[in-house]
């Protein structure tokens, strides 16, 4: 099926306990690279990063149930974030996916992932995200997140944060990005919010799952992730503070830092190119 999501790939879906997921692949035989997206995004942040890798990885980018995906979730499912870590691990394993680099931007889904379900998991990458305290992160996440403990108010968040004429203000989507992202994308990333009540209301149901503490307790699990980690961090990020990425870099048996100059937290936005050589030669080093 094709949802619109701006991604080159044929866009699948695969049948999880929580519902419907629908996800690019790239095909092919190369090394498999599964890249998650942040909160109201889809997997066309990464679709310049994937225009890169897939001559030589085999790139999936699942559309977790964060806001943007186009199939509403089963109403008794679990989508608390570390429900939704726990679905990235079941997509995992319904495709059999094995030796996977597993690449986050933004949301902080990837640690929890390695950190409690890794056994898929040959490489961990994590760019600009959500770590220890900064949990909902900065001003857009934190209004988001108040919103939807206010019946009715998430509706009108989402509108004044899809609005063209505010999309670029640092108190919403443009705190995330450098250089602009194209609004045929953000148009994308926004009008499953707008248009069907049942996305807002798991969209609802993850803000509302989030626990204080749980991305601290991630990064301590983390300290056991003994497999090759590259933490990827914008050095003029607004929303996710440079120290947490030497941080999270430090506490991993075998991580290192990469220091991104000129970009914010969208890394694939605004330096796909570099982001692209580093998640190549990541993977062949540590082969």
């Amino acid at each position: 099926m094709t949802t619109g999501t701006g991604t080159a790939d044929e866009q699948h879906t695969v049948e999880l306990s929580a519902g419907t997921l629908a996800y690019g692949d790239t095909g092919g035989d190369g090394p498999v690279v599964v890249l998650l997206h942040g909160l109201a995004q889809d997997g066309s942040v990464w679709r310049k990063v994937v225009d890169d890798l897939r001559t030589d990885h085999r790139c999936l980018t699942p559309t977790l149930p964060e806001g943007s995906h186009r199939t509403a979730m089963r109403p008794d499912a679990d989508l608390s974030p570390r429900a939704v870590a726990a679905l990235a691990a079941e997509f995992l394993d319904r495709l059999d996916l094995r030796d996977v680099t597993l690449a986050e931007v933004d949301s902080g889904r990837a640690q929890q992932v390695a950190a409690f379900h890794g056994e898929r998991i040959a490489r961990l990458v994590l760019v600009s995200c959500e770590a220890f305290e900064n949990y909902p992160p900065g001003l857009p996440g934190k209004m988001i997140t108040l919103a939807a403990h206010i019946p009715g108010a998430l509706h009108a968040v989402v509108r004044m944060m899809a609005a063209r004429p505010l999309r670029r203000s640092t108190a919403g989507l443009g705190v995330l990005s450098k250089y602009p992202v194209p609004d045929e994308i953000i148009d994308g990333w926004m009008r499953p919010l707008l248009t069907d009540p049942a996305i807002r209301a798991d969209l609802r149901r993850y803000l509302l799952g989030a626990r204080r503490g749980e991305m601290a307790e991630a990064a301590e699990a983390l300290r056991g992730f003994d497999r090759p980690a590259l933490v990827v961090w914008a050095a003029e990020d607004r929303m996710m503070p440079l120290a947490h990425g030497r941080r999270l870099a430090e506490l991993l048996p075998q991580g290192s830092l990469l220091e991104v100059a000129d970009a914010r937290t969208l890394v694939p936005e605004d330096q796909p190119g570099l982001l692209a050589g580093a998640l190549r030669d990541f993977v062949a080093t540590t082969g």
